[in-house]
């Protein structure tokens, strides 16, 4: 895991996360623009189900169900008050190399958290199969 990887550094900037609304379903007359969207650290990860959903660059918090008048600054705090990104007091571009390695250090923990999530379930999902199986060996039901 490159801890600064430049895609992912890219990210931290408004203008980048703004890029990925293309198709975004609240534009004007709505709290929930592209630009409020970006500004409060999300970037839109559409799927076919689900033409709303966001996720935090930072804290990968995925929320979707959107409607006009959410507050997405509003949204990610109540969602995820322990990200890093969306507490932030200053623009990203007066952070210190100091705080910089610092924030990355706590998007990794996160990074380490889903992963290790999506690892959980996955066992879980094949354990609870495996356990099937062997009843239905046991049965005599092959």
């Amino acid at each position: 895991m490159d801890p600064f990887n430049q895609e992912e550094l890219k990210m931290y900037f408004t203008e980048n996360r703004l890029k990925s609304f293309e198709g975004w379903p609240f534009d004007e007359d709505c709290v929930c623009t592209p630009e409020s969207m970006a500004k409060a650290g999300f970037i839109h990860t559409p799927s076919e189900n689900s033409p709303d959903t966001a996720m935090c660059f930072f804290c990968l918090k995925e929320l979707e169900g959107w409607e006009p008048e959410d507050d997405p600054e509003k949204e990610h705090k109540s969602h995820s008050p322990s990200c890093n990104f969306i507490a932030l007091k200053k623009k990203v571009e007066e952070l210190t190399v100091e705080e910089i390695f610092k924030l990355q250090k706590d998007r990794h923990k996160f990074l380490i958290k889903k992963s290790c999530n999506e690892a959980i379930v996955k066992f879980e999902e094949t354990a609870k199969q495996t356990r099937t199986d062997i009843i239905k060996t046991a049965e005599g039901e092959e």
